[in-house]
């Protein structure tokens, strides 16, 4: 009973934390990385995904995180933040991952790969969008429909690969 009770007392103030908007210059990066991540793991699926869905998935995330980039240029230069260039580690590891699978299994990684990308982006995009100061809250809002929009088409796109 003590153990329950110093592991809610311990968890509480994460789960509390998990939820707040991080500061403009810390979500504009991560944004950014999650950009250029999607972008290249776009790229991918558009060149070796199997299947046309899997091609049109990666020509839309490409497109789509292209636009968010140039949506969040005028934020990073306002907070003076250089665009970073590479990529999440996540994502590195997932690209690695994908240059050894062909076929409907790499039409899969890719769309279970997307689905758990987008969740913690839309997660990331709903605290700034709650909590953030007031640019960066706007253009969370906004981004926020076309990362729904990604997890669906992820979603679709594993369940035509099974």
């Amino acid at each position: 009973m003590k153990y329950k009770t110093l592991l809610t007392l311990v968890l509480t103030p994460l789960a509390a934390t998990a939820a707040l908007s991080a500061p403009p210059q810390t979500f504009l990066r991560q944004a950014a990385l999650s950009d250029n991540s999607e972008i290249q793991i776009g790229a991918l699926a558009q060149a070796r995904g199997s299947s046309s869905a899997a091609r049109e998935a990666g020509r839309m995330l490409q497109a789509d995180h292209r636009a968010s980039q140039q949506a969040a240029a005028p934020l990073m230069a306002r907070y003076r933040v250089r665009p970073p260039a590479g990529v999440l580690p996540e994502a590195r590891v997932e690209m690695r991952r994908l240059q050894a699978l062909r076929g409907r299994a790499f039409d899969r990684e890719v769309a279970t790969f997307n689905i758990a990308a987008h969740q913690r982006a839309i997660a990331m995009f709903q605290a700034q969008a709650r909590s953030g100061d007031r640019d960066t809250a706007a253009f969370a809002r906004n981004q926020l429909p076309v990362l729904r929009h990604h997890l669906q088409m992820a979603r679709d796109l594993l369940r035509a690969s099974r």
